[in-house]
C-alpha cells in the first residue's frame, strides 16, 4: 500500500527531500548554531514562507483540485495566529504582572492578578476586563485546541449552508469573500474582545524562554514550520490519490455528472473544506509568533486574494506547484518591498519598487493565466518529461 501511495505520488520523496536539505542548510548557516550568515530576520522570513507554503498547499487542494475558489482560506489563516496569540499575550503579560506584584507588602488576590493582567492587555482600547472569548487564553492546551476547532467548526458550519444550497462558481467565491470581509470588519471593532486595530502583538516573546535568544527560538519555529509542511504535504497527498483523490478530482471537472453516478458531492466538498481550514489555522499559529503581530488587517479580502495569486502562478492542481509559487512570489516581494531591488531612473520618471511592485506582481498574475496557464509547476513538469 505504502508503495503504491509513493510510486502514485514520486514528489513526495523529492519534496520532503529536498525540504529537509533546505532545512539543515538554513540551520548551518543561522546565528543560532552555524556560520551567522543568514539573519535572524532572515530565518524568520523563511520560516514564515514555509506557514505560506503550508496553507498554499491547503488552498490549492480546495481550489486547483477540487474546484472551489475560496477566498476565504487566509481568515482561517488569521483565526490560527490570534488562537495562538491571546495565549501568547495572557502568558507573557501574567509573568511581568505576577513579578511587579511580587514585591506589594500583602500579596495579590488571584482576582487582583486578573484585573491587572486584563487592564494590561486591554487598556489600549479603554477597557480592564476579559472578554467571553478569552476564557480558555490561560491554557496552552486549550488555545491549542482553538487553532484546530474554530477554523474547522467555522468552515464545518459554512460549508454546510453553502454546499446544501448547491452554491457553486464565482457565487461561492462572492460568498466566501463576504465571509472574510465580515470577520475583518468585527475585528477591527474595539469591542470585539481582540484589541481592535492595535491586533495582538509582542508574539515574539514566547512566555518561559525569555532568556533564550531570538536566535534559538527562530530556528525552533523553523523547524516546527518545516515539519509542519512536509507532514501537510504528505497529508494532502494522500487526500487527492486514489479514489478519493479522483472523485475529488471529478467534482472539479463535472459537478453534475458526479453527483448522477450517485456520489454525494457535497460530503465530499465539505470534507476537503474543513480540512484545508484546519490545516490553514495550524499553519497561522506556526506564523505569526514568528510575524510577532496579528491584525485584522491580515484576515482582509485582499490577503485571500494574494493566495490565489500565488497558487496559479506556481500551477493549480500540483502541490508542489503551491510551494513554488509561494517561493517565488513571497521571496520576491520581500526583496523587492524592503530596498532589495535598486529604483530605475528613467529621467523624467523613477521607478520605485516599493511603490511598483503590486503593478508587477498583477502583470505576472495575467501573463501566467495567458501564456502559461499550468504556472511554474507545469514547466518543472516539462523539464522532468525532457530528462
Amino acid at each position: 500500500m505504502t508503495r503504491g501511495f509513493l510510486a502514485q505520488n514520486p514528489s513526495i520523496l523529492w519534496f520532503i527531500g529536498l525540504l529537509g536539505l533546505f532545512t539543515l542548510g538554513v540551520t548551518v548557516l543561522s546565528e543560532a548554531y552555524g556560520t551567522a550568515v543568514l539573519s535572524t530576520s532572515f530565518v524568520k522570513t523563511l520560516g514564515k514562507t514555509l506557514c505560506l507554503c503550508l496553507v498554499a498547499i491547503a488552498m490549492d487542494v480546495v481550489w486547483g483540485y477540487c474546484g472551489i475558489l475560496s477566498l476565504g482560506h487566509f481568515a482561517f489563516f488569521g483565526i490560527g495566529g490570534y488562537a495562538i496569540g491571546m495565549w501568547l499575550m495572557y502568558a507573557r503579560t501574567e509573568a511581568i504582572v505576577t513579578e511587579n506584584l511580587a514585591a506589594a507588602v500583602i500579596p495579590p488576590t488571584e482576582a487582583e492578578v486578573s484585573d491587572a493582567i486584563a487592564s494590561q492587555i486591554f487598556g489600549v482600547v479603554g477597557a480592564s476586563e476579559f472578554p467571553a472569548i478569552w476564557a480558555f487564553a490561560h491554557s496552552l492546551p486549550l488555545q491549542l485546541a482553538m487553532v484546530v476547532l474554530v477554523p474547522g467548526l467555522l468552515a464545518l458550519v459554512f460549508g454546510w449552508l453553502a454546499f446544501r444550497s448547491r452554491v457553486t462558481g464565482v457565487y461561492l467565491s462572492i460568498l466566501t469573500q463576504a465571509m472574510t470581509l465580515a470577520l475583518s470588519l468585527y475585528l477591527f471593532q474595539n469591542d470585539s474582545g481582540l484589541r481592535g486595530n492595535n491586533g495582538l502583538s509582542g508574539l515574539q516573546n514566547i512566555p518561559g524562554f525569555e532568556a533564550t535568544p531570538q536566535s534559538q527560538i527562530s530556528i525552533a519555529f523553523f523547524w516546527a514550520s518545516a515539519l509542519a509542511l512536509a507532514l501537510g504535504y504528505v497529508l494532502f497527498a494522500w487526500v487527492v490519490s486514489g479514489k478519493m483523490g479522483s472523485v475529488i478530482r471529478a467534482i472539479r471537472d463535472d459537478e453534475a455528472r458526479v453527483r448522477f453516478l450517485g456520489y454525494h458531492v457535497e460530503s465530499y466538498k465539505l470534507f476537503v473544506f474543513t480540512l484545508t481550514a484546519v490545516v490553514s489555522g495550524i499553519a497561522g499559529a506556526l506564523y505569526y509568533p514568528q510575524a510577532g503581530i496579528i491584525n485584522p488587517a491580515e484576515i482582509a479580502p485582499i490577503a485571500s486574494i494574494y493566495l490565489a495569486v500565488w497558487v496559479a502562478i506556481g500551477g493549480r492542481g500540483r502541490l508542489y506547484g503551491a510551494v513554488l509559487g509561494t517561493v517565488f512570489v513571497t521571496l520576491l516581494s520581500s526583496w523587492f518591498t524592503g530596498g532589495g531591488a535598486p529604483d530605475i531612473d528613467l529621467g523624467i520618471y523613477t521607478i520605485q519598487w516599493t511603490d511598483w511592485w503590486l503593478v508587477l506582481l498583477g502583470l505576472s498574475f495575467v501573463a501566467v493565466t495567458l501564456f502559461a496557464p499550468q504556472g511554474l509547476g507545469g514547466l518543472v513538469d516539462k523539464l522532468v518529461r525532457k530528462s
